[in-house]
């Protein structure tokens, strides 16, 4: 199970954290590419707008390609099973570094923003099917921890990419078109290691109706004496559904009993994105230099920031099915509102004393290790356990597409709304975040240790009223 956690998370989620991270590095690299490009084809100078323009598109039609891949990722994984699906985005990820890797050999940087849309769909799909798979492969009491995989293995992409991107290594002027197009080597390893487990037994008996294939595949997950009451949950869930197809994703909005499961799931998705994380690294520069660090020195220290959200996970990981979900995502929340406040009033006195820019510095390592705690890595594995199989594509789906689309907004709206409030702008991230715990508190049941059909009778009473 660890092997396959491993084997799923090395071409799924990592793919994202690892191109979200390596796009900054090179960020002066290619500007300069874009003029010089330019000049040669046209001429005469790149104008600065358009420059900027140029740069904005290359950074942010990843995120247009990810939301592309979260809406073909739930249908992918129906039509080509869950494995099959994660195996065919490889070739996407191939294409893509082929794109970025010869766009400055060729002089053109048209196969730079290509080569970007198509890792944003390879990571939109990973981010979709991924967690779909090990959800589904996973024992009741170690599904949880087995969960977390997909956020350990996102900040570990996170991480690795801050580490690759360094100048001494690949972030240097003469290896960006290497680093960029790196992301086939996790493509590599996926496509190599992948094909030796099995197929979701889930997938496998209630979607293909294959009882024999899904009693092997349980058999090699969970070991010959084990796998029987995981049998039998499946055969309980199929004979539930009697015969129930997939649903589209439209169909859940006029399915009466998902209705609370999805909004919850809407909830948590932009919660998750609209927290102010993305606030906390936009800011860290600008706090790193306030406490007198060297300019040359910040982006080491920056992969403080990678590590502590790989910690975080780690530890969120063997900690969740000790401690349960609601504990640590309502908590996770409730520290992020506490130190949302910390950093507001430090920012607020940076300049009044010589130790403030220290309390500001902490205030961002505690931000982190409170979001990879709890929001971070809870909300995909909860996502997993609210659906029953019929609707859990769907649902990744309409989750995907809010992630996104969430990533999208704050991204465009982020420097206007630093520009205008300051650093009063971690009060909206503190509203934000006090709001999703409470809606957290009053309607998320605890899921530890439940079937997927227990869970779905504790949202009945929601969804139906009290008296059903």
């Amino acid at each position: 199970l660890f092997l396959a956690v491993c084997a799923v998370g090395i071409g799924g989620t990592f793919q994202y954290g690892y191109n979200v991270s390596i796009i900054n590095a090179p960020t002066q690299h290619i500007h300069r590419f874009l003029n010089e490009t330019w000049k040669s084809r046209y001429h005469k100078e790149l104008n600065p707008d358009l420059l900027t323009f140029l740069w904005s598109v290359i950074a942010s039609i990843f995120s247009l390609g990810g939301l592309c891949g979260a809406l073909i990722g739930g249908s992918m994984a129906i039509c080509l099973g869950r494995k099959g699906a994660l195996l065919m985005n490889n070739v996407i990820a191939i294409l893509a570094s082929i794109l970025m890797g010869i766009s400055f050999p060729t002089g053109l940087f048209e196969l730079l923003i290509a080569g970007r849309f198509l890792i944003g769909i390879n990571s939109g799909i990973g981010l979709c099917v991924q967690p779909l798979y090990i959800g589904e492969v996973a024992p009741k009491h170690l599904r949880g921890g087995m969960a977390m995989g997909s956020s350990i293995f996102l900040t570990g992409g996170i991480l690795t990419g801050q580490i690759i991107g360094l100048r001494e290594l690949l972030g240097g002027e003469m290896y960006w078109p290497l680093l960029l197009s790196s992301s086939c080597f996790p493509a590599f390893a996926q496509l190599l290691f992948l094909p030796w487990f099995p197929e979701s037994p889930r997938y496998l008996l209630i979607d293909r109706g294959d009882e024999l294939s899904c009693a092997k595949a349980l058999k090699r997950f969970h070991g010959s004496s084990e796998y029987r009451k995981e049998m039998e949950d499946i055969q309980q869930e199929c004979s539930a559904l009697d015969g129930e197809k997939p649903k589209k994703p439209w169909q859940l909005f006029t399915d009466r009993g998902v209705r609370w499961q999805l909004i919850t799931v809407i909830v948590m998705t932009m919660g998750q994105q609209l927290s102010g994380i993305n606030a906390i690294y936009f800011y860290a520069t600008y706090i790193f230099e306030q406490a007198g660090i060297p300019a040359e020195k910040i982006p080491y220290v920056t992969l403080g920031t990678g590590a502590c959200e790989c910690l975080t996970a780690l530890t969120c990981g063997l900690l969740i099915d000790y401690l349960g979900r609601r504990y640590l995502i309502i908590g996770g929340y409730l520290l992020m509102t506490l130190w949302s406040i910390v950093l507001t009033v430090s920012l607020t006195y940076q300049e009044l004393y010589s130790w403030v820019p220290y309390v500001s510095m902490t205030s961002i390592f505690a931000f982190i290790l409170s979001f990879g705690l709890g929001p971070g890595g809870i909300t995909n594995t909860l996502t997993a356990e609210l659906f029953i199989q019929s609707s859990r594509p769907a649902a990744y789906m309409i989750g995907g597409t809010v992630s996104w689309i969430s990533f999208f907004t704050i991204g465009m709206l982020f420097p206007f709304i630093v520009n205008g409030l300051k650093q009063y702008c971690f009060l909206v991230f503190l509203l934000e975040c006090s709001l999703v715990a409470a809606f957290i508190f009053l309607v998320i049941p605890e899921t530890k240790n439940k079937s997927f059909l227990e869970i779905k009778k504790e949202f009945h009473k929601l969804n139906f009223g009290r008296n059903t």
